[in-house]
C-alpha cells in the first residue's frame, strides 16, 4: 500500500456533516500538520499542549483578525486515530455560510480540501482498517433499515476480514507444504498427505460458496426484497400498497385499468426493508398503453422475491384458476402468498370456496390470508406471513452475511479456482499445477481485504464515498 500511502503527505479537510442547516456542523482536519494549520486560525488553548482526545472551547479567527465562530476543537493524536493521522474537529454552528468561510480559512491556512471518501482511504492506506471495512462504512452510513445497519456495523468492526484472513492463512499453509516438495523434487519427497490437503481445500471451499451464497439475503437486505403487488383490475392492489406504505401513493378508481405502469415504494416491517411493487392488473385488453403495463407486471414478477397475488374476493371464483395460469409460471422458485381483499363484504360460504380452491391450484404449504384493504383489517395477519416469506435469518451480528456485489464476485472466482486445486488433488496431478490454483484463489480473497489491490480498483470504491468521510 506505499503508493496510496504516498499520495497523502499533506493536510486535508471537510465539513463532515450532511449538507443543509442545523444547529451544529463539524469540520474534519487530518494529516501530518494538522494542528500547526489549525493554530493558525485559532484562538483559545495551546493546540501543542492539548491532551489526545479532549475537547475545547474557543473561536476561529478570520484573516482580517474578526471572530467567525464560537466552536469546540476536539483533538486525536496519531495513531489512535480514524484515519492513523492527526485528526482535528471542529465543531461549528451549522450555518452554511459559516461552514464554508471555515473550509476557506482553513485553506488559506494550508489545508487541502479533501475528495470524496479521503479520510476513509487514508484510513485503509494507514492499515487502520482493511479493504471490506472501508466500504462497510459507507453501507452504515447508507443503511436504511435495522437488518441492513447490523450487517454492516458488523462488517464495519472486521467480522468478514477477519473470516477471509483466517481463509487466506489456511491457504497459505497449504500451499507452502505444496511449495515446498518442488524444492525436493528430484528426492520424491512428499511433505504434504494429499488426503488431507484434499479434506481441507473442500472444507475452505464450503465456507467460501456459504459466503457467495449469502449474498442473495444480503443484496436483498441492503436494497430491499422486493415484493410484487400482482392480480386481476380492481382486485385492490392499488389500495393494499396504499394502506401498506401510510400514504396515497397509487391512484385508487373503480374503473379497470387505472394502474397502467409499475408504482414502486419501500418501507420497514420488523427492521428489514422491503421494496414493494404496485403493477398493473392482468386481464385481456386491446388498448395498447394497459398491454404494456401488463407485460411490465411479468416482468416485476421475474425480478420479485415474494409475489402477493391479490384476489377480489367477490368476484366469479372462476377468474381465480385463469389468473392463477397466468402467473404460477413466474412464481417459480418464490414466495407467493394469496391475499384474498375485500372480506368485509363476503359471506362465510365465499371463504371456503375461495380456500378450496386456492389449496387445490396452489402448490401444497401455498399461505393464503383474508384482509379488507379499504377497512385495514387483519393487515397485520399479512404483515406476519410477509416477514415469514423473506426467510431471512437470524444475524446476531455473528454470522457473516455478504452484501457487496465487488466481493460476491471475488468469493465466486476463489471458489472456482479452488475447484480447479481439489480436482487436480483428485487427479494426483503436478503439485506446481495445484499451488499454482491456490494461489489464484488466494488472490481473488486477498481482493476482497485489500491485501492486493490496485489503484484504479481504489479510485472507483471511493469516488462513490460522501465528501468528509
Amino acid at each position: 500500500m506505499d503508493f496510496d500511502k504516498q499520495l497523502f503527505d499533506d493536510t486535508i479537510c471537510a465539513i463532515s456533516t450532511a449538507p443543509g442547516r442545523g444547529g451544529i456542523a463539524i469540520i474534519r482536519v487530518s494529516g501530518p500538520d494538522a494542528a500547526g494549520i489549525v493554530s493558525r486560525c485559532w484562538h483559545g488553548s495551546d493546540i501543542a499542549q492539548m491532551a489526545s482526545h479532549t475537547v475545547h472551547l474557543g473561536h476561529i479567527i478570520d484573516s482580517d483578525g474578526s471572530i467567525l465562530d464560537e466552536v469546540l476543537l476536539t483533538l486525536f493524536k496519531a495513531p489512535r486515530t480514524f484515519t492513523g493521522e492527526d485528526v482535528i474537529e471542529i465543531s461549528c454552528h451549522g450555518s452554511m455560510w459559516i461552514q464554508q468561510q471555515l473550509l476557506r480559512v482553513l485553506t488559506d491556512c494550508g489545508c487541502r480540501l479533501a475528495t470524496a471518501g479521503e479520510f476513509t482511504r487514508r484510513a485503509f492506506a494507514n492499515g487502520r482498517i482493511d479493504l471490506s471495512q472501508a466500504e462497510a462504512v459507507a453501507d452504515v452510513i447508507a443503511s436504511s433499515s435495522r437488518a441492513s445497519h447490523r450487517i454492516a456495523m458488523s462488517q464495519m468492526r472486521g467480522s468478514f476480514s477477519r473470516q477471509i484472513s483466517e481463509l487466506r492463512d489456511s491457504l497459505l499453509e497449504f500451499v507452502s507444504l505444496m511449495e515446498l516438495e518442488l524444492d525436493f523434487s528430484e528426492e520424491e519427497v512428499e511433505f504434504a498427505d494429499r488426503s488431507h490437503l484434499l479434506g481441507l481445500a473442500t472444507g475452505i471451499r464450503r465456507t467460501i460458496d456459504r459466503l457467495a451464497n449469502s449474498f442473495a439475503v444480503g443484496n436483498a437486505i441492503k436494497n430491499g426484497i422486493p415484493v410484487a403487488i400482482v392480480g386481476e383490475t380492481n382486485a385492490g392492489k392499488s389500495t393494499l400498497l396504499n394502506l401498506l406504505l401510510g400514504d396515497e401513493r397509487a391512484i385508487v378508481s373503480d374503473i379497470h385499468g387505472t394502474t397502467r405502469d409499475v408504482i414502486e415504494d419501500t418501507i420497514t416491517i420488523d427492521g428489514v426493508l422491503y421494496r414493494f411493487i404496485d403493477t398493473a392488473g392482468i386481464r385481456d385488453t386491446t388498448d395498447s398503453i394497459e398491454t404494456l403495463g401488463i407485460e411490465r407486471t411479468f416482468r416485476k414478477l421475474d425480478d420479485a422475491a415474494i409475489v402477493l397475488w391479490v384476489i377480489d374476493g367477490t368476484a366469479p371464483v372462476g377468474g381465480i384458476s385463469a389468473t392463477a395460469a397466468k402467473i404460477m409460471g413466474h412464481c417459480t422458485g418464490k414466495s407467493l402468498i394469496a391475499v384474498i381483499n375485500k372480506d368485509d363484504i363476503i359471506d362465510a360460504a365465499q371463504r371456503s370456496a375461495i380456500s378450496s380452491l386456492l389449496e387445490s391450484i396452489l402448490p401444497a404449504g401455498t399461505p393464503h390470508t383474508y384482509i379488507s384493504a379499504r377497512n385495514h383489517s387483519n393487515t397485520d395477519s399479512l404483515l406476519h406471513l410477509i416477514a415469514q416469506a423473506a426467510a431471512l435469518p437470524e444475524n446476531d451480528g455473528g454470522e457473516v452475511i455478504v452484501t457487496n456485489a465487488r466481493h460476491y464476485e471475488a468469493l465466486r472466482k476463489a471458489s472456482a479456482a479452488l475447484t480447479r486445486a481439489i480436482d487436480g488433488l483428485g487427479q494426483g496431478i503436478s503439485g506446481d499445477f495445484v499451488s499454482q490454483d491456490i494461489r489464484e484463489c488466494m488472490h481473488y480473497l486477498g481482493e476482497i481485504t485489500g491485501t492486493i489491490t490496485t489503484t484504479d480498483i481504489l479510485t472507483q470504491i471511493f469516488s462513490h464515498f460522501c465528501i468528509g468521510k
